[in-house]
């Protein structure tokens, strides 16, 4: 019985041994082998999936600075393509150029993922800041320029986030021009990275008497009489393949400008001039409408809803009247 006994020990310690060599060997292979999924830097994965190896990392004591800094920017395969926000026809805008005051600016950026809701800009003796609201609250701090500058720089040198009376992310931070792309890098908090971006302030998007007799002619500034005038207007945005005729007829009442705009198609059914509605005001062939125009020399922001397509949607634009091509009609 006693021999029985030992025998059966025996057995039985064999077998524990063998199932904990057998789960420790799972074990090194699941780790070997598991992959993380490398997300967006608000927590959404890209489109571009990564994947990261938990044995390609480098030892935190054997890895340079240089490594360390680098490992703290986001890469090309961890962000979404970025948009190019800066067009050829733009040309700088100083504040210099724009009346002191507040006004609501659209801001562009190179990265759905950087998503700016809504902007302020202030401008005070020629200098400008801005105050852009995020979609998210995933970013703790900006810098001006590229992350790889960021990760070298100052921590006073950052732009730390702030909350509004509703909770959103804002940021407060110069600008030096609009119309002009300014490099930037935002903080992820989720992934700890820099992810760098463009911005660009839209000078269309501001109020046409926010501009200086400089970048803005009015009709005043002309001279212009009442009565009937043609001009040259160029037309922006859009697909590139709308078209509106050139010159355009304008007519001056009481120092206002009205210019009638004949467009390519029949395809419009209304338009929008800072926020007011304007209705068709011409023949079945074209669609033609009569807004009221600002000043001269400058791209005025214009709203036109196209009925093209299946739904009907609202187009953004520009108009650019040519005060040298001006001609009276006697």
């Amino acid at each position: 019985m006693k021999r029985f006994l030992m025998q059966t020990a025996s057995i039985i310690a064999a077998v524990s041994l063998l199932a904990s060599g057998c789960g420790q060997g799972r074990t090194a292979a699941s780790g070997t082998e598991g992959t993380e999924p490398v997300k967006a830097e608000n927590g959404t994965e890209e489109t571009d999936i990564q994947t990261q190896d938990p044995e390609s990392s480098t030892d935190a004591n054997e890895s340079s600075e240089s490594d360390s800094q680098s490992g703290q920017v986001a890469s090309a395969d961890e962000t979404i393509s970025p948009v190019d926000v800066v067009t050829e026809d733009m040309t700088p805008i100083y504040g210099t150029e724009i009346k002191d005051g507040v006004y609501p600016i659209t801001v562009d950026s190179s990265s759905s993922m950087f998503h700016i809701t809504d902007g302020k800009l202030t401008v005070s003796s020629g200098i400008m800041e801005a105050r852009i609201t995020m979609s998210g609250t995933g970013y703790g701090k900006l810098y001006l320029g590229t992350g790889e500058e960021a990760v070298k720089a100052a921590e006073t040198d950052y732009i730390l986030s702030e909350e509004d009376e509703t909770g959103a992310c804002t940021f407060l931070l110069p600008v030096e021009a609009l119309d002009a792309g300014i490099s930037c890098s935002a903080y992820s908090k989720k992934k700890e990275k820099w992810y760098d971006r463009t911005l660009v302030f839209r000078a269309d998007s501001l109020p046409a008497d926010a501009f200086s007799g400089e970048t803005f002619v009015t009709a005043e500034d002309l001279g212009l009489e009442d009565g009937r005038y043609t001009a040259e207007v160029a037309l922006d945005g859009g697909s590139g393949r709308a078209s509106v005729e050139s010159p355009a007829s304008l007519r001056v009442e009481d120092g206002t400008v009205y210019a009638t705009i004949v467009w390519g198609s029949a395809n419009y059914d209304y338009m929008k001039v800072n926020d007011e509605k304007y209705q068709w005001a011409g023949t079945e062939e074209h669609s033609t409408f009569e807004i009221p125009v600002a000043g001269f020399d400058w791209k005025m922001t214009v709203i036109a809803d196209t009925t093209a397509m299946s739904v009907p949607h609202e187009v953004t634009y520009t108009l650019t009247f040519d005060s040298a091509s001006l001609q009276k009609v006697e």
